[in-house]
């Protein structure tokens, strides 16, 4: 009988030692049609922020595990802002309404509308210019600084 209760005992303590290290389990990250066509801004953790009358809708699908790399959709109405510092992540862009007019610090234009993709790089800067779009953006960054 001894036995018998020191095994229980060893079986229940090894479960909770599991439930402990055991991650949830990961799954890849859909955004589906319905979603992308605009409920998604819907979900419960949307972050909404409104800043000199311009309100943004940001929703994180994945953060990775290293949380270097992240995806999601964001959409902003019209804004113009000076990129003085370097952007700080790499950050591909589909765009599926709106547009922007990137002008890099040296003069280059850079149109981009809705259906076209566009990559900024880290490093680049300039003016940021737009009467409002909806992206969807996939964020990497080297030290995870800039994806929270």
């Amino acid at each position: 009988m001894k036995k018998l209760t020191v095994l229980i005992i060893l079986i229940a303590a090894a479960g909770i030692v599991m439930s402990e290290h055991h991650e949830k389990p990961v799954h890849p990250a859909k955004m589906s049609k319905e979603e992308m066509a605009g409920s998604i801004f819907e979900r419960p953790d949307v972050v909404k922020s409104t800043n000199n009358g311009n309100t943004t809708l940001d929703v994180t699908s994945l953060m990775s595990s290293d949380e270097k790399f992240a995806t999601g959709m964001y959409r902003s109405g019209k804004v113009r802002f000076v990129i003085d510092e370097p952007y700080a992540v790499d950050e591909f862009m589909y765009f599926l309404e709106g547009g922007v007019t990137l002008t890099s610090s040296d003069g280059h234009v850079t149109e981009v509308r809705a259906g076209d993709a566009i990559t900024i790089p880290k490093e680049w800067t300039g003016v940021w210019d737009t009467n409002g779009y909806t992206k969807i953006w996939v964020i990497y960054s080297e030290d995870g600084s800039g994806l929270q």
